[in-house]
């Protein structure tokens, strides 16, 4: 008798639509074991390879949304998903699927928290895009789900599996001695701001992909925050689109062993630039640096009337199969692998959640963004404010075993967390 995994998606924009639901119809396609060897769980390919993986389901706030996703799904596999659509529309998946083993959660950023905990609350596995949620309580109310439930929450964090992070992280890092200090950068084009994302009001460009970067820092060199600073701009949106949104945020983090790290996101990049993206690091340690630009990659060409233009194939690449069909190949889509064999080694195996500790990105380690994320949201409201009073920016945060304390001498100092970080 075959054993089976069912999947539901729930938000199909940029990166649902598109690498989720890739990732999925190669699953659909022929189970999870061709990936395997990517993320070095290949000793799992063999023992999981019957698993027939289907996708029961895709919801959407629209039903135009989740009918053209489904349609999409059905074009690549022959198979079609059952479409829901609402401002819930997980709940309506749950109870149509009481079975269902994992839910993925791809909506906006501010609204991950409400899904993973219907689902949870169900003994669903869940697997959420960055960052998990933007508040601590939410957080805290998500990791206690889902120990209570015996499930796993796993995170989209592919920048993990970068193979130039993989080279940096895994062997140089143990040879250029003790980090000191660095910078990350993460910049998105104008068009994500003002015509891909409704709801860039309720986020910023720190807390929708500066995650990336905390959590590598975070996973790999095994540190906490400690202090913070931060500010932000707020000009283009606001001038030129009437969008009272964050064009920039930068953000200063001092980790437990003393690391310095200088992040620097925003989404206001204009369509000619050459990259999709504007992405790089620098780390600088006692014995060398590391530098690594994530954007140029090597490959660079020029078209006419088209400018010239970088391609990063790390990411996600389509290669054409015989039958004229196409496998999705990257980085991109291996976060995705790790949290789905999880999910079934739970399933299928019993394997108990501490054993899958370090295998997938979790919501432990995904908590830690999340304190810095809050903390940085609010000390830079603060010295955003206090900037146009013209009293400059003197506002910060710390991390501790107290919790999160922001620093404000010009108002009034607070604790805004009180269980360790």
């Amino acid at each position: 008798m075959a054993r089976r995994f069912q999947i539901a998606l729930v938000g199909a924009g940029m990166f649902g639509g598109d690498v989720h639901l890739r990732t999925y119809a190669d699953f659909v396609r022929r189970g999870i074991a061709p990936d395997l060897g990517r993320v070095a769980m290949d000793d799992f390919a063999r023992h999981f390879a019957d698993v027939e993986i289907e996708l029961v389901a895709v919801g959407t706030r629209t039903p135009q949304s989740a009918e053209n996703s489904a349609e999409t799904f059905h074009q690549w596999t022959g198979q079609r998903p059952r479409e829901f659509s609402g401002e819930t529309p997980w709940e309506g998946i749950l109870d149509a699927f009481p079975d269902l083993d994992l839910l993925a959660v791809a909506t906006p950023d501010h609204l991950h928290a409400e899904p993973m905990l219907a689902a949870l609350k169900r003994g669903v596995h869940v697997a959420v895009e960055k960052p998990m949620t933007l508040k601590m309580d939410e957080a805290d109310a998500v990791i206690e789900a889902a120990k209570a439930s015996g499930c796993i929450v796993g995170l989209d964090m592919h920048k993990r599996y970068d193979p130039d992070h993989l080279k940096i992280y895994r062997d140089l890092i143990h040879r250029i001695g003790t980090p000191l200090y660095g910078r990350a950068v993460l910049e998105e084009p104008l068009e994500v701001s003002t015509k891909t994302f409704k709801w860039v009001r309720d986020s910023d460009p720190f807390s929708y992909v500066g995650v990336h970067w905390t959590d590598l820092f975070i996973h790999y060199l095994q540190t906490k925050p400690r202090s913070l600073f931060a500010v932000g701009q707020k000009r283009k949106l606001r001038e030129e689109y009437g969008i009272d949104a964050w064009d920039a945020v930068q953000v200063s983090v001092v980790f437990d062993t003393g690391l310095h790290i200088q992040f620097n996101n925003h989404w206001i990049c204009p369509p000619e630039f050459e990259g999709p993206v504007n992405q790089e690091s620098e780390l600088v340690a006692t014995r060398g640096k590391v530098e690594s630009d994530s954007q140029y990659r090597g490959l660079r060409f020029v078209i006419e009337d088209d400018g010239s233009r970088t391609s990063n194939t790390h990411m996600t690449r389509q290669v054409q199969r015989p039958d004229g069909s196409y496998v999705t190949i990257g980085y991109g889509k291996d976060s995705l692998v790790v949290c789905v064999l999880a999910a079934m080694r739970r399933k299928f195996d019993g394997t108990a959640l501490e054993a899958l500790r370090g295998t997938y990105p979790d919501a432990d380690e995904g908590r830690l963004s999340v304190a810095i994320i809050e903390a940085a949201q609010i000390v830079r409201d603060h010295n955003f404010e206090y900037f146009a009073q013209g009293l400059g920016t003197p506002v910060t945060a710390r991390f501790g075993d107290d919790g999160i304390t922001i620093y404000d001498p010009v108002g009034e100092t607070a604790r805004i967390y009180d269980r360790a970080i």
